[in-house]
């Protein structure tokens, strides 16, 4: 217990730290150090009084010492960051420059939209960041209920657009429901990979592989691949920094391996895998069926092809066989109006956002926050190179947006979220107390 010279000691302290959040850990950490200089103190020093006021006397000033902790543990923004999003943000308008077709809807309305709906993204990252992000961590299984009851009720009840059902009407608004349910997911899976060694016995590992396969199930259903994929990465790599022990994870990792492959070939089997065969025919040799599914690759690939180092600007009629320009396929339309030049530069600034999270990741001393930004870091990375990827005819095209950059809302406010998150933990690095266990 410490004395009450140590408590007015520590309180002097922490009245020059003005993050409170901060008080605990410093408290703790001082309190522990004082205990060993007493202790020290007393082989030579017979009264504990004396021992615990001269281990006092040996720290210095409390004053200057709490100035100096104040320093170091107040919150932290990352404007690196923050100067990288407004730098994306303000290029995601170029897609509506000549990207979309005024005989329908002015370029205005799309402009004026996009503006409001990075507003309310601004707004949902300040609401992410000012609040103590740990308290999430014991909420992961209304975040999961939530997401599969919006994942049955789609499915069951959902509307249809471009093939997949997806959207769900509140009001006269007609709301694409997949973003908030991967958001949700991702919150679940946070929270339980936090706590993924208690997960020792055989009931609570079944549990653990039916709540990582059913959401991939009703993904499948929809069908919405892109998000099933998505959802499989992030998943993936939160599990990858969890410091899940080694036995439970080579046993996990069996299972689910052996799953996808059942999966996997009843998919082939069923009247599903030829769908998904018969696209794969089209990515692989797109002159096959080139007025059908072999079509768009082969559009994209004449875009691509006549970009040019510098473009052709924004009104060229070529670009007009490319459809979603400013959504889907903003990456070609960028390149072939501002060139490989730009789209490099491009590519480069989305590299650097992500590494950039990723980085942050290992800057915190909290396991839960470092499984945050990785899980969040790799929501960003998957869809940003596979759209990328599939403009350069790499990966089969989907329907996946650039982040930050492609034209909707449901998907920006998503990536807002996940940001928020993200620079939440980071702002709090110094502040929350470690958790993360030295593995070496």
């Amino acid at each position: 217990m410490s004395s009450s010279k140590f408590e007015e000691f520590l309180t002097k302290v922490t009245s020059r730290v003005k993050s409170k959040e901060a008080h605990g850990m410093i408290k703790k950490e001082l309190t522990h150090h004082l205990d060993e200089l007493s202790q020290s103190y007393q082989k030579s020093i017979a009264s504990k009084e004396e021992a615990d006021e001269k281990a006092v006397q040996s720290m210095g000033n409390p004053f200057t010492i709490g100035e100096n902790l104040n320093h170091l543990h107040r919150p932290k923004m990352d404007w690196v960051l923050i100067s990288l999003f407004v730098i994306i943000a303000a290029i995601s308008f170029l897609p509506l420059i000549g990207g979309v077709s005024e005989l329908v809807v002015p370029i205005t309305y799309f402009i004026q939209r996009q503006l409001l709906w990075f507003f309310l993204a601004v707004l949902v990252i300040i609401g992410f960041l000012f609040f103590d992000y740990r308290k999430l961590t014991n909420w992961w299984i209304f975040f999961y209920g939530s997401g599969l009851f919006l994942l049955v009720y789609i499915h069951l009840f959902g509307y249809m657009r471009n093939g997949t059902q997806r959207w769900i009407s509140i009001g006269s608004a007609i709301i694409d429901a997949t973003p908030i349910i991967l958001l949700l997911l991702f919150l679940a899976w946070a929270g339980i990979f936090n706590k993924i060694n208690e997960f020792k016995s055989w009931p609570k590992q079944g549990l653990l592989f039916i709540l990582f396969w059913t959401p991939i199930f009703f993904f499948m259903m929809l069908p919405h691949v892109v998000f099933c994929i998505i959802y499989f990465f992030c998943v993936l790599t939160m599990f990858a920094f969890s410091q899940v022990h080694k036995s439970l994870a080579l046993k996990l990792a069996a299972i689910n391996v052996a799953t996808g492959v059942i999966l996997i070939t009843t998919v082939i089997l069923t009247s599903r895998g030829g769908y998904l065969f018969y696209r794969l025919f089209a990515f692989i040799n797109p002159e096959a069926d080139p007025s059908g599914a072999g079509y768009i690759y082969i559009v994209v690939r004449d875009v691509l092809s006549q970009a040019g180092w510098f473009g052709n600007g924004f009104n060229d009629p070529k670009i007009g066989l490319l459809p979603a320009v400013h959504t889907d396929f903003a990456f070609p339309y960028l390149v072939f109006s501002l060139g490989w030049a730009f789209g490099i530069v491009l590519c480069i600034i989305l590299l650097t956002f992500i590494l950039r999270i990723s980085k942050n990741a290992f800057k915190t001393k909290d396991r839960y926050g470092r499984i945050l930004v990785m899980g969040g870091a790799s929501l960003i990375a998957v869809p940003a190179c596979w759209n990328i990827l599939m403009g350069f005819g790499i990966l089969p095209i989907m329907g996946v947006s650039l982040p930050f950059i492609s034209y909707g809302g449901s998907m920006l406010l998503f990536y807002s979220a996940i940001l928020g998150l993200i620079l939440n933990v980071y702002r709090r690095k110094d502040i929350v107390e470690p958790t993360i266990v030295n593995l070496h």
